[in-house]
C-alpha cells in the first residue's frame, strides 16, 4: 500500500514510522525546514518540503498512484483543502484526516473524509483497514459514546509531571496510551509523564475538561 501523509509533525512522523514497519510505502509533506531534516535519515520516506495544499507538492508524491492520503496537521482548514485536492484533482480512493476541532468533525465527514481525532488510531485505521464507523463501535463506554482524546504536555513543561497512578481521573476515564517521541508507550501506574508527551484518553463527553486538567496538573511536591 502507497501512503501520502501532509504534515510531518509528532503525529505524521509517528503514523509515517507505523506503516513502515508494517512493510508500506510514504511519502511525506512538510513545510518545514526542521522537521523535514528530522525526517531525511530514513531513506524509505519520500520527504518534500512544501505546502499540502499546493497541487504542484502533490504532483511531486504522485498522489494519482497512492490508495490513502492523510492530513496530520494541526490546522483543520489546511487538512480539509489537501484533503479535497486529494479526492477531487487526483482521484485518492481514500481520505482521512487528523480533526483539531470537535465542532468541524460534521464537515469533513459531510464530504465522505474520514475524521479521526487520535494518531494512534489514524495508523489502526490504515493497517487494519477499519472505517471510522467500525471504530467507534469498538470504542464505546459501557452503553454510550465516548470521546477520545488527545492532550499535549508543552516541551517546556515543569520535568515534576505526575505518574499515571497518580493523575485524578474522573470515572469513566482511561489513559490509553502516550505518543512519545516517535514512540508508543502503553502507560502502567508507575509510568510517569514527560514534557513532550501526547497523552491519549478515553472519556465520557462530559468530564473530558477534567480529564485534560488532571494530565496536566503538576505533580505536588513532596
Amino acid at each position: 500500500m502507497y501512503a501520502v501523509l501532509a504534515g510531518g509533525g509528532k503525529v505524521g512522523r509517528f503514523i509515517a514510522l507505523d506503516l513502515l514497519n508494517a512493510g508500506h510505502r510514504v511519502s511525506i509533506i512538510e513545510p518545514v525546514a526542521g522537521r523535514c531534516d528530522d525526517l531525511l535519515p530514513n531513506d524509505n520516506i519520500l520527504v518534500i518540503r512544501g505546502d499540502a495544499t499546493d497541487v504542484r507538492y502533490l504532483e511531486e508524491t504522485r498522489l494519482e498512484r497512492a490508495d490513502v492520503f492523510v492530513a496530520t496537521t494541526g490546522a483543520d482548514d489546511a487538512n480539509f483543502v489537501s484533503c479535497q485536492l486529494a479526492r477531487n484533482t487526483f482521484g485518492v480512493p481514500r481520505i482521512i484526516s487528523r480533526v483539531n476541532k470537535p465542532k468541524n468533525e460534521e464537515l469533513f465527514t459531510r464530504l465522505d473524509i474520514e475524521a479521526v481525532s487520535t494518531t494512534s488510531l489514524i495508523s489502526r485505521l490504515i493497517r487494519e483497514q477499519l472505517t471510522v464507523g467500525e471504530l467507534i463501535h469498538l470504542t464505546t463506554l459501557r452503553a454510550g459514546r465516548v470521546n477520545l482524546v488527545e492532550i499535549d504536555i508543552p516541551a517546556d513543561a515543569s520535568d515534576t509531571l505526575n505518574r499515571i497512578e497518580e493523575l485524578e481521573l474522573p470515572a469513566d476515564s482511561v489513559v490509553v496510551c502516550l505518543i512519545r517521541g516517535d514512540g508508543l508507550v502503553i502507560p502502567r501506574g508507575p509510568t510517569r509523564l514527560r514534557p513532550g508527551d501526547q497523552v491519549i484518553a478515553l472519556t465520557a463527553p462530559e468530564v473530558e475538561q477534567q480529564v485534560r486538567d488532571a494530565v496536566l496538573k503538576p505533580a505536588r511536591r513532596r
